[in-house]
């Protein structure tokens, strides 16, 4: 059974049987009120024969005094202390008889005469004899059963009239409930048979679960649209970032077969070249293996950082290395919550970038802030054109190939330290200007987020 068949089902059964309890409580309410009603008449009606009764001198009267207060579908009897009749009045034969059957110790009963419902009550009267006596009175509810049969009909016909709104209303509810189910299913069919991501279409402003629904199917389908197309990117990227190299190799391995190994020149110009593109490819290969990891859940380790010391111990061999002059600029201790080999990496890439881009000196600054520290990298190299800054953090973007192959650049540095950044809660901000330089700000808080 389908959903909406399940929800046109259980909301027409529910309201039918809350209907059919209303009408219930209805009826049996309407039923008390009425024995109420009619048993309040006749105990009036009982304390005013008795009144009378008590103004007779003797019981030759009595029997014309009950005939003029008998119900007219009613009975009167009079029994003594031993519950025998005295007196019996009916003005339906054989009442009362029954009359005299039907009395209780409650207020009134309720029994049937002949299939007719009645009502009996009794109270105690003082005989002009001076015997206390019991005066037993009995009415057929004639009346009030006519107008429960009545009241049934008329609550049947009610139900009866109300269900068709009813079923109504819930083949509408089952479709306004299920009308985005089938738009996400027919969604999702769609991509799969056509692998695409297919979006739903509908009300983008409303604030129901029904709503939120369609703009998180469609914010996840975009999501993995995106990732989808970033996954393509980074292979596409990829393999023509690998086949540079290996076409380089190929070539110079097939120049050597041609010409063998005679021309030392050659030789030593092929295994430089070999040599050369092996290490960029190896040099790649890593990056990529570090920008994988760094889309996967990283254990992080934060514990308390010296910011100084970890810098100086990135800039030290970065100088024995290359001879560039790299000066640091601290102020305070600068102690961070964070994981001091991820932010060694981080620092080491950004460095790494500069001294690649740039052939003046470099300065690594680090500023403590209230709530954080500031790490900054600055060089005076030809600088980033403003137009490529908003992709600078893209994998395998470059600003020029040319430069970027010269220097060895695969295009996944700064992706990497964006990664890193992200995952330790920092933020990474890029500042460049053509022909006077870059400077790049690594925002780490103190205390990372949800520690005391």
């Amino acid at each position: 059974m389908k959903l909406k068949q399940k929800i046109h089902l259980f909301s027409t059964l529910l309201m039918f049987i809350i209907l059919v309890l209303a009408n219930v409580v209805i009826y049996f309410l309407f039923e008390r009120m009425s024995h109420d009603t009619e048993y309040q008449q006749l105990l009036g009606r009982s304390k005013e024969l008795t009144t009378a009764l008590s103004e007779l001198k003797t019981e030759k009267d009595a029997d014309t005094l009950l005939r003029a207060f008998v119900p007219a579908n009613g009975a009167i009897s009079i029994v003594d202390s031993e519950d025998k009749s005295l007196i019996n009045v009916q003005a339906v034969d054989g009442l009362g008889k029954f009359t005299e059957q039907m009395i209780t110790d409650d207020s009134y009963s309720i029994g049937s005469f002949n299939g007719t419902e009645s009502l009996s009550t009794a109270v105690p009267i003082i005989w002009p004899t001076g015997e206390v006596v019991t005066l037993q009175m009995t009415q057929l509810l004639t009346d009030v059963e006519a107008n429960m049969r009545v009241l049934k009909y008329v609550l049947i016909g009610v139900t009866i009239f109300a269900m068709v709104p009813i079923i109504l209303s819930s083949m509408t509810l089952g479709k306004i409930v299920t009308q985005p189910i089938e738009k996400l299913i027919t969604a999702m069919n769609i991509s799969r048979q056509s692998g695409t991501y297919e979006k739903m279409t509908g009300n983008k402003n409303g604030k129901d679960e029904l709503a939120q629904m369609e703009r998180m199917f469609n914010e996840m389908m975009e999501q993995l649209e995106q990732n989808y197309r970033k996954q393509e990117q980074f292979v596409s990227n990829a393999s023509h970032e690998l086949k540079t190299p290996l076409t380089v190799i190929e070539s110079y391995s097939k120049l050597l077969t041609r010409r063998g190994f005679d021309n030392r020149e050659v030789v030593d110009e092929a295994l430089t070249a070999v040599i050369t593109e092996t290490s960029r490819m190896k040099e790649m290969i890593t990056q990529m293996l570090d920008l994988a990891k760094s889309n996967e859940a990283q254990a992080f380790e934060f514990t308390e950082v010296n910011l100084n010391q970890l810098l100086e111990g990135v800039v030290k061999p970065l100088r024995q290395a290359y001879g560039r002059e790299i000066y640091i600029e601290a102020e305070g201790q600068a102690i961070v919550e964070t994981d001091g080999k991820f932010v060694k990496q981080l620092l080491f890439i950004l460095l790494d970038n500069a001294r690649k881009y740039s052939e003046r000196e470099i300065i690594a600054s680090i500023n403590e802030r209230e709530n954080d520290v500031e790490v900054t990298v600055k060089d005076y190299g030809k600088g980033i054109p403003q137009k490529d800054l908003p992709h600078i953090f893209d994998r395998f973007y470059r600003v020029d190939s040319d430069r970027s192959r010269k220097t060895g650049g695969t295009g996944l540095g700064l992706s990497i330290a964006k990664e890193i950044a992200d995952g330790l809660g920092a933020t990474l901000t890029i500042e460049s200007v053509v022909g006077m330089g870059t400077v790049i700000r690594v925002f780490i808080p103190k205390k990372r987020e949800g520690s005391q």
